[in-house]
């Protein structure tokens, strides 16, 4: 796939797709899902080959995007800055040029947005964002996949992305990168996100990068935050890159601990979900994510069908 070619999309971040195409996505995450436990061959990514590039140490997107590759037929290279070039005694650009001759499709997970946006201005392939300092959005898309299994499918397993409408999520904890991209769902998808963060450690709405604020709501107390919520989440508290603080965080975030309290000012039938790795005791209690509100087991499973979905959407467009 050559330079500039109009087909080629990059997924660097949540707004990069229009509200319909998460529809679709999410349909087709649906099928994926179902023919997967059904034990289906589904192999539309035969012969095509994905470089997953770490900066920053992974359990679940690496996991779940090398199963999902090689589940729908395809291959893929991994690579850490202790075996690569990437940004080190080679330009980025250049090892864009290069790595880009020889795979289908490139997962990136780094540190700085501004990383994988030089890479993808120049790869000749599509680039997927598997985590940065600014955004997730192959989280949160598994994340708002979780919510429509539980609210938004009916018995024959279709998928009704509008239920998203209207919809409250509680964002409990550290004004990252996954509460940037709840964000920048939000404006997207029509439902409001209730912020709840320690002073110091807001959410930036022009890092988000979004343009209607009406899309969330701050409260300084994250019991308020979860009022009415129909899902509630978190993350932990200190950040891949962010250790030195560890100390002076836990002491900040103390009140931040999503607890049975929360949830029980949430709607009765409210979801709980994290994105894991999670800290018992600290971001969240045992009892919650342990809870029957808790699906952050399928949460995380999710991740895997969805990452499928859109890796075959960026390589194939649209199926039938």
């Amino acid at each position: 796939m050559k330079p500039g070619n109009a087909l080629m999309r990059h997924y660097l971040q949540f707004k990069d797709f229009r509200a319909e195409e998460y529809a679709y996505l999410f349909e087709r995450a649906a099928i994926i899902k179902r023919r997967f436990k059904n034990y289906e061959r589904y192999q539309p990514l035969a012969d095509r080959s994905l470089a997953m590039i770490f900066e920053k140490a992974s359990t679940r997107t690496r996991v779940s995007f090398e199963a999902g590759m090689y589940q729908m037929g395809g291959s893929v290279v991994h690579l850490t800055t202790g075996d690569s070039q990437l940004g080190r005694a080679e330009p980025i650009e250049d090892s864009a040029r290069v790595i880009s001759r020889m795979v289908d499709l490139v997962m990136i997970r780094t540190f700085e947005q501004t990383k994988i946006e030089r890479f993808a201005a120049h790869s000749r392939v599509p680039v997927i964002n598997g985590l940065t300092n600014e955004y997730h959005p192959c989280q949160i898309l598994a994340d708002l996949f979780t919510f429509i299994e539980n609210r938004g499918m009916n018995q024959r397993g279709i998928v009704d992305a509008d239920c998203l409408k209207g919809r409250v999520v509680a964002w409990v904890g550290d004004g990252n990168n996954m509460a940037n991209t709840w964000l920048q769902a939000a404006e997207i998808l029509g439902f409001t996100v209730h912020v709840s963060t320690p002073s110091g450690y807001e959410v930036d709405a022009q890092v988000a990068g979004i343009q209607n604020t009406n899309c969330y709501k701050v409260f300084k107390n994250p019991l308020d935050a979860c009022r009415g919520a129909d899902l509630v989440t978190t993350d932990v508290w200190t950040s891949m890159g962010f250790e030195a603080e560890n100390d002076k965080r836990r002491e900040a975030f103390a009140d931040w601990c999503v607890d049975a309290e929360m949830m029980g000012v949430a709607k009765p039938d409210a979801l709980f979900m994290h994105c894991l790795p999670a800290h018992r005791g600290e971001e969240v209690t045992a009892e919650v994510i342990d809870g029957p509100q808790s699906v952050v087991w399928d949460e995380a499973e999710n991740r895997m069908h969805v990452q499928k979905a859109l890796m075959e959407y960026l390589l194939l467009g649209r199926i039938g």
